[in-house]
């Protein structure tokens, strides 16, 4: 049996090589073998309290009252925050609240509106 992976299109463990790139012959998907790994390592999926998929310039609303550190200020449950940005880390991501400034959050708090 070969040791090539199964069709990222269709699951299929029929490919086979031609040339430099694998063919699905069920569902006809071509792709490189370099691709099919740079794809399933790259891909880091940040999800919001929901399941959600968040993704750049997306609109989220607080879902739980929140302690900012450093501050005796408390950011309320419903506050909504226009225009994010993915990171890594922790807190993945990057806003800027009405009231408060820059911060950062972490997706399991928000939920997109």
């Amino acid at each position: 049996m070969s040791d090539l992976p199964n069709c990222p299109a269709c699951n299929s463990q029929y490919t086979y090589e031609d040339g430099s790139s694998l063919v699905c012959p069920e569902c006809a998907h071509e792709w490189t073998l370099g691709a099919a790994a740079e794809n399933s390592e790259d891909a880091k999926v940040i999800k919001d309290a929901n399941g959600n998929v968040l993704n750049d310039g997306d609109t989220v609303t607080v879902i739980k009252d929140l302690k900012v550190k450093g501050s005796s200020s408390v950011l309320k449950i419903g506050t909504k925050v226009k225009n994010i940005r993915l990171v890594d880390g922790d807190h993945d991501i990057d806003c800027k609240i009405d009231g408060f400034g820059a911060m950062k959050l972490k997706s399991e708090f928000v939920r997109k509106v």
